[in-house]
């Protein structure tokens, strides 16, 4: 299954109030392996920056004096997209804004709307499901399945999407992270899984409460009755 772990970051809050997209990272995964495909881009949006937004991203106006508009990149990145299972964090918040950019470009764009091209699977629904009553922003979620990131000082479209991808595999099996130290040239995923960073403390083995222990044996009690007999596992244990 091709899936892309997806972030962009913004001139603001809201696209209703003109706010753009000025930076896009999209990383691939097939088969939950990272495969070393990036799309990376940085967007000169036509509008101030709100000095809120800048706080979060540090991504000023005149960074992206001589960057391309979505206009230009809006192809490429369609094209990279297509047919994919997008992974996003918050999804509404993005895909609103891609939605909006190109909803901006009107008969040209290569669609209307992402889900045109793509499924979408938000991994704060999935967070929350999970751990309902915690925080589940990106960072309590990084804690929480040990993925390191300490390097993140700031917010980064590229940078998120691969501390993402890390939290994604290891909400969803533990098997992988996404260390393409060989370059991104797609060797890390050759060599077949590798582990999510985590810290290396042992997991905990949880012992069942007496309460517990009753219960399941009552249950069990329950299928033996129900099958006339001994479970096979039971009857083999």
């Amino acid at each position: 299954m091709r899936q892309i772990v997806l972030d962009t970051e913004t001139t603001g809050l809201e696209p209703s109030g003109g706010h753009r997209i000025i930076e896009i990272g999209c990383l691939e995964l097939d088969n939950r392996r990272p495969t070393g495909r990036r799309l990376h881009e940085y967007l000169q949006p036509d509008r101030e920056i709100d000095a809120g937004a800048i706080a979060v991203h540090g991504i000023t106006n005149e960074f992206l004096a001589d960057k391309p508009r979505f206009a230009d990149v809006v192809g490429e990145f369609v094209d990279f997209i297509r047919g994919a299972e997008l992974i996003i964090h918050n999804a509404p918040f993005d895909v609103g804004f891609i939605n909006h950019e190109l909803g901006l470009l009107g008969d040209v764009a290569p669609a209307r709307e992402v889900t045109e091209v793509s499924s979408v699977l938000d991994t704060l629904v999935m967070a929350r499901r999970m751990h309902p009553g915690a925080r589940n922003s990106l960072d309590a979620l990084c804690k929480r399945y040990e993925v390191d990131g300490s390097g993140r000082t700031l917010h980064g479209a590229l940078l998120d999407a691969e501390l993402l991808a890390d939290v994604y595999l290891a909400m969803t099996g533990g098997q992988v992270a996404l260390t393409l130290d060989s370059g991104g040239d797609g060797d890390a995923a050759a060599g077949g899984p590798v582990q999510a960073r985590r810290s290396g403390k042992p997991l905990p083995v949880i012992e069942p409460t007496p309460e517990e222990q009753a219960a399941h044996e009552t249950l069990m009690q329950i299928l033996d009755d129900a099958a006339d007999g001994p479970c096979r596992w039971r009857a083999n244990a």
